[in-house]
């Protein structure tokens, strides 16, 4: 049994126009709504998944988009930037892109060797997109490849940087643009989903979560199994670690790590076709079983949405 994370499995956000967050990810970004759901800790809220055709591991995006939610800001013991990746040579394009959607962006600048563009979506979470590595065949020249990285603002970065190598087994990897990058052990500097930056800044204001701001990041285990190992090397530690939550599509673990950044451990499997085929993930909304009883009241009370493709 292996003893290191694999890499990163999901980022999860807060949004607040659940319309204006479906356009802006699939129609700007370009990634498939592969999920609606709702939050199954508070199913009055959607909970949409964003990702590569089949919702790989390592390529999602997610948000809860709440309504009444005020707009959040950044500071420490939070995920202060999302990086996505992108193939090289198309950052030009993408600028184009965003430029035709009123989008304004920084960059392009450089940081561990590649170019990157830095902007924010309607709610006014940081977002990047960083050219590395070539697309698959099976991509569009231009499409987001998956995540790049997630970077950590900590106050004081020690205990984080301990638990990411000690634990974690990751590596670390360079420094750029006052951050330090630390990556998944063994994977390559152009692997999808593996870097971890964090950024120490005492200085700044503590984080207010809200519109804007990500709410937890999610880190793969293989199956259920190593899930397991993972809490109970973690619990060994004296952090608070929940139970193994049943989220349909994978099992998750929660804790937070010493900066105050909200981690999950979620299982690869079993992955978004459990309750839809391939061909139709994102295009119905799905409930846990446990929620299906209330199916009518949950439908009435969620605001009404148009999914991509939809006509009204």
């Amino acid at each position: 049994m292996t003893t290191t994370i694999a890499g990163l499995h999901h980022v999860t956000a807060i949004a607040i126009d659940p319309q204006a967050n479906i356009d802006f990810c699939t129609r700007v970004l370009g990634l498939r709504l592969i999920k609606e759901t709702v939050n199954f800790d508070d199913p009055s809220s959607y909970h949409f998944y964003y990702g590569d055709d089949a919702g790989r591991p390592g390529t999602i995006l997610t948000f809860f988009p709440v309504a009444t939610s005020a707009r959040g800001h950044r500071g420490t013991g939070m995920v202060e930037t999302t990086t996505f990746a992108v193939p090289e040579n198309s950052l030009e394009r993408w600028m184009t892109r965003l430029a035709e959607h009123a989008i304004e962006f920084d960059g392009p600048f450089e940081r561990f060797s590649h170019q990157v563009i830095a902007f924010r979506d309607p709610d006014g979470l940081a977002l990047e997109l960083a050219a590395l590595g070539a697309p698959s065949e099976a991509d569009a020249p231009d499409a987001i490849r998956g995540l790049d990285a997630v970077t950590l603002c900590v106050e004081a970065p020690e205990r984080t940087v301990r638990l990411l190598t000690e634990t974690f087994g990751y590596r670390h990897a360079g420094e750029s643009s006052g951050r330090v990058r630390f990556r998944a052990a063994g994977e390559a500097d152009t692997a999808i989903g593996t870097a971890v930056d964090i950024l120490c800044q005492p200085d700044v204001q503590r984080h207010k979560r809200g519109g804007g701001t990500v709410h937890h990041v999610a880190f793969r285990a293989r199956n259920d199994e190593e899930q397991k190992i993972w809490r109970e090397q973690i619990l060994a530690l004296g952090f608070n670690v929940t139970p193994v939550l049943d989220r349909r599509y994978f099992r998750s673990i929660y804790f937070r790590e010493p900066g105050g950044v909200l981690f999950e451990i979620a299982t690869d499997l079993p992955g978004f076709a459990v309750d839809e085929t391939a061909d139709r993930l994102g295009t119905s909304l799905k409930l846990p079983p446990s929620l299906e009883p209330s199916r009518v009241d949950i439908e009435r009370r969620l605001p009404h949405i148009r999914l991509p493709g939809a006509e009204g």
